[in-house]
């Protein structure tokens, strides 16, 4: 074997029908035979009815990507502190699977189902007031430092999980050893309070679609839940 262009089939659902998605996941060809590559790119490329999403591509493949038809999506986001601040009365933070299976309805609980093994992805379900929400987050390097949560699912209640984010990031912090959350917006909904600073140069996610539009491109299913780094 030579070159691989791995790839993550999922079936979703949009606007009430299922829609088939394969995410390029990681390629990787040795470098005598590099000018073969378009031809595995070509071989993926050319399933008919596919939306194709690219969301850790790197290198050449920005460029690449783009002169094949795919699209930014918009990743603005956030560099924000995780403080060690105390959870407000009543707001509670946990991990545990039994209380997820538990609480997690609809769409949430599916994609709780979907992803609880995926070992790049973690889950938390905050409560506050009688409200839930839950996040999907990994781990990221940056500069080869493992201190960053990256958010890949926000559900539930999206306002519980915003007021309770101080409780989060203190949960991310005390008991993930994570100081900093890289809260991209069109992930989380909003941005988290707090000091922080927006980055000049997000790291760019792709996607290439007829009929669908970026609204309907998430994280799941995806090497940014099947593979840590």
């Amino acid at each position: 074997m030579v070159g691989v262009y791995a790839a993550v089939y999922s079936e979703r659902e949009i606007g009430g029908e299922p829609v088939p998605f394969c995410n390029l996941a990681a390629f990787c060809v040795l470098e005598e035979y590099r000018p073969h590559s378009l031809r595995l790119v070509r071989a993926l490329l050319g399933q008919k009815g596919f939306v194709f999403t690219d969301l850790s591509p790197s290198g050449n493949v920005i460029a690449l990507n783009e002169r094949l038809g795919f699209q930014r999506l918009d990743t603005a986001t956030t560099l924000v502190a995780n403080l060690p601040r105390p959870a407000g009365r009543g707001t509670r933070v946990t991990t545990a699977p039994a209380v997820l299976d538990r609480v997690l309805t609809g769409r949430d609980a599916e994609v709780y189902r979907d992803h609880r093994q995926a070992p790049a992805a973690q889950h938390l379900l905050v409560g506050r007031d009688g409200a839930h929400g839950y996040l999907m987050f990994r781990r990221d390097r940056r500069k080869r430092l493992p201190l960053f949560a990256t958010p890949l699912y926000a559900g539930g209640d999206a306002g519980c999980l915003e007021a309770a984010w101080p409780a989060v990031a203190a949960h991310l912090l005390l008991r993930h050893g994570l100081p900093l959350t890289l809260a991209e917006r069109r992930i989380l909904g909003f941005t988290p309070g707090g000091p922080g600073r927006v980055l000049a140069q997000p790291r760019p996610k792709m996607f290439r679609a007829e009929h669908v539009g970026p609204e309907s491109i998430d994280h799941l299913y995806s090497e940014l839940t099947l593979v840590r780094w």
